[in-house]
């Protein structure tokens, strides 16, 4: 794989399973009137999705062997 693609791809996998998880939050937990993102299925699952990648991007790179 070329350098980059292998991070590229985890982000992109921890957006998805954000932007699910996102839309599952709305639908078990989120409010009918008086929340901006909650009560919202789109802004919900692009929030969701947002911290998904960034959080994925965040443990690859703590996880990724340091080269010495």
């Amino acid at each position: 794989m070329r350098k980059g693609t292998k991070e590229f791809i985890l982000a992109v996998l921890g957006a998805t399973i954000g932007l699910v998880s996102g839309y599952v939050y709305y639908k078990l937990i989120g409010c009918e009137n008086g929340c901006p993102i909650k009560s919202n299925p789109w802004l919900m699952m692009a929030y969701g999705g947002i911290m998904g990648g960034l959080l994925s991007s965040l443990l690859f790179s703590l996880l990724k062997p340091k080269n010495k």
